[in-house]
């Protein structure tokens, strides 16, 4: 199975359905492999009306028609619009399955369980998941209502029934490790991939973006969904003490979310309002020159899987400063990243940027490493490799 593997990959977003950063990385994934030379089919959600076939990128795509219910992706009805989901991606699937048969059935996350599942036993293929985070993780370590135990519980099920399972930081290994009560080796980490000529851009385009966002002082950048656990009220709250070091410090957000409100006012209480610039969601054409544009991005997450904004601004050579948790960790060690602090430490966060700040000839020495550990290590084509040398393991392993 080193080469030519047939593989099934199911995945409940994938474009031009995206939700988050999940579709992404199935789509980016399943070419590389196909370019690698490998039998890729993506099983995932589609429309109402009949399952669509179509090639991309070398990926056959067959995506499941949507049943006519009354279901929303919402707190009530999520269950519920998962257990329709799932049916609808079997059905979508058992007709391939005619034809062809896979060598691994490759999941991701909880909410294609019951597929990945029912496609593997019934074609006898070992199933690989990815784990792209946990229920768990998501609270802090709890599980606060009945719906996430629910969740916790299919998450639980899906990672034990599997002939591997896949994390993206060392942190997720331990989590899912520990979570689901799992042998060590069970967990394999694979980081997640970018495309770093994607984050790379010309001197004018930095230049523009600069003289729209900046003033005469330094330019900070927060790229991420604004909800509680990206930690960016602990920068908001940082940057008082950082602009009386740098009176004409300007910070960009580039992000939407839920916890939208509640970051705009404790801007206004910090009094920083006039400070902080609200992109809303930036696309990533428009995102890489901003960040290339920046003295700083900052990452203050209080949970974080992998963290792959900090990749791509480390791809866009722009230092980086991060918080030491879930994923980031992995990139402090490799000397991605210029400085780090306890998640939700507003004065150690203060203290890190001041340093950076202070000596930008030390933080461009390490933004240039950071370009050769990500062309050497988190590149698509070293995640798919990767990949693709577990699916050749799992297949000497006994499916349930």
């Amino acid at each position: 199975m080193s080469v030519g593997v047939r593989v099934l990959m199911l995945s409940w977003e994938y474009p031009p359905l995206v939700v988050g950063g999940l579709g992404r990385h199935v789509d980016a994934l399943a070419r590389e492999l196909a370019g690698a030379g490998h039998d890729v089919r993506v099983v995932t959600r589609g429309e109402s009306g009949s399952a669509a076939d179509e090639v991309r990128g070398g990926v056959r795509i067959r995506r499941a028609a949507a049943d006519p219910l009354a279901l929303d992706f919402t707190t009530e009805t999520l269950l519920a619009w998962t257990q329709a989901s799932e049916h609808a991606l079997i059905r979508a699937a058992l007709p391939v399955l005619r034809r062809w048969r896979p060598d691994v059935v490759h999941a991701h996350d909880w909410l294609v369980a019951q597929s990945g599942l029912t496609l593997a036993q019934v074609t006898g293929a070992p199933l690989v998941v990815t784990m792209h985070a946990t229920e768990a993780g998501r609270h802090q370590g709890w599980l606060p209502a009945p719906l996430n135990v629910a969740i916790h519980s299919v998450e639980r099920w899906l990672a034990r029934e599997a002939a591997a399972v896949i994390t993206c930081s060392t942190a997720m290994r331990d989590e899912v490790a520990r979570l689901f009560e799992l042998d060590a080796g069970h967990v394999v980490v694979v980081p997640n991939g970018i495309d770093p000529a994607c984050w790379r851009t010309r001197p004018p385009a930095r230049t523009a973006a600069r003289s729209r966002h900046a003033s005469d002082g330094p330019l900070l950048v927060f790229a991420g969904r604004l909800v509680h656990e990206k930690g960016l009220q602990t920068l908001l709250d940082a940057l008082p003490g950082l602009r009386q070091q740098h009176p004409d410090l300007r910070l960009v957000v580039a992000g939407a979310g839920g916890y939208g409100d509640e970051l705009h006012a404790r801007a206004r209480r910090r009094r920083v309002a006039r400070a902080v610039e609200w992109k809303g969601f930036v696309p990533d054409h428009d995102l890489a020159p901003l960040l290339g544009a920046a003295d700083l991005a900052i990452v203050p997450s209080l949970y974080e899987p992998f963290g792959i904004v900090a990749l791509e601004a480390a791809a866009a050579h722009t230092p980086l400063v991060v918080a030491e948790t879930g994923g980031l960790q992995d990139l402090v060690d490799s000397g991605i990243v210029a400085a780090s602090f306890p998640p939700g430490d507003v004065e150690a966060l203060t203290d890190a940027v001041g340093k950076v700040l202070a000596d930008p000839i030390a933080a461009a020495r390490i933004a240039a490493r950071a370009d050769r550990v990500i062309r050497r290590d988190y590149t698509w084509r070293v995640v798919a490799r990767r990949t693709a040398e577990i699916y050749s393991r799992a297949g000497t392993r006994s499916v349930h």
